[in-house]
């Protein structure tokens, strides 16, 4: 579901709470709900389709994918659900063996525990969880109070949506494949450990929605973001598999949903796509100070595969929400 028919459909349910910290008005990452002066809980739920052949790798991925969003809060990952649609009319048992042993690897890699789930029969395989975090409620990293003055960081790179599909239609090498699904199964959770020591202003993690859509989350009335189409982070082949018009259906209505609100200026319209797709177990997008920037970004070098960089700033509201030079 695209981000217009998402906000249409939730716009009626009434959450309020005194202990509802954060809910889903401003489309944060995760909800968080305070247990007492020293504790919250964050949590969240997510699941994909399968984006690669292997069946451990994609539980991998996926788990990364459920998981990001805890870590986009600056929270711990404490316990996990499976959620499984199975489709038994064209995947063997040991398929499923393999996917929840991925997705089980990860989840303890960060710490956390899985504590079982729910599997039902489908007509089209998908894999995810629900996952339950911990974190002090004056701690929370949330997605719209960047600072100005503040610098982006994006810490993976873009195009993993784009080369999903270019999978699916057997049109990628093996090692551009190979380095997708590297960079989709790595977690967050050393970048989210590594910005707590840091001046953050604001977190998110860049999904579904891709980076221009979660970067308008991120806006508020007092800020624009500038974007430094130069500097982006980009896949191995994600821009020539875009020419080939190997692009997911969510991309391609990221864009058309999201650019009236976003400027583009010089030859940065050629970057319009990539900004728009929709991100399998994308990274972190980080408004850090600029003084803490460099070496946050050396800290975490190893851990991103030397993806992660500085990719704009962000600045007093300008002509409109974000602007692309």
């Amino acid at each position: 579901m695209g981000p217009g028919d998402l906000k249409h459909t939730l716009c009626g349910l009434n959450t309020e709470s005194d202990d509802l910290l954060v809910g889903f008005e401003n489309s944060e990452d995760a909800s968080v709900f305070q247990l007492n002066e020293t504790q919250a809980i964050v949590q969240t739920l997510d699941f994909i389709t399968p984006v690669v052949d292997d069946p451990y790798v994609y539980g991998k991925i996926a788990a990364a994918n459920a998981l990001s969003d805890v870590f986009a809060m600056g929270a711990d990952v404490k316990t996990a659900l499976n959620i499984v649609g199975f489709d038994k009319v064209n995947l063997p048992a040991d398929a499923l063996t393999e996917i929840l042993a991925g997705g089980n690897e990860k989840i303890r890699e960060c710490g956390g525990v899985l504590m079982g789930g729910h599997t039902i029969e489908s007509p089209e395989m998908y894999y995810g969880l629900s996952v339950t975090g911990l974190i002090h409620p004056d701690k929370i990293a949330r997605n719209n109070t960047a600072k100005v003055g503040h610098v982006l960081i994006l810490t993976k790179p873009l195009g993993t949506g784009i080369l999903s599909t270019a999978i699916k239609r057997d049109l990628l090498s093996e090692s551009s494949t190979e380095e997708a699904a590297k960079v989709m199964q790595t977690l967050n959770y050393v970048p989210s450990l590594l910005m707590r020591r840091y001046n953050v202003s604001a977190c998110t993690d860049v999904t579904g929605f891709g980076l221009l859509g979660h970067g308008l989350e991120c806006v508020n009335n007092t800020i624009s973001l500038h974007i430094d189409s130069s500097t982006l982070p980009i896949l191995p082949d994600a821009l020539e598999m875009a020419a080939l018009d190997a692009v997911p259906g969510g991309s391609k209505r990221n864009m058309k949903h999201m650019t009236p609100r976003v400027t583009f200026k010089g030859d940065s319209k050629q970057h319009k796509l990539i900004l728009s797709d929709a991100q399998t177990s994308g990274g972190l997008l980080i408004a850090m100070d600029e003084k803490d920037a460099k070496e946050f970004l050396k800290e975490i070098g190893d851990s991103t595969y030397g993806y992660a960089r500085v990719i704009g700033r962000i600045e007093k509201k300008g002509q409109n929400d974000i602007i692309v030079f």
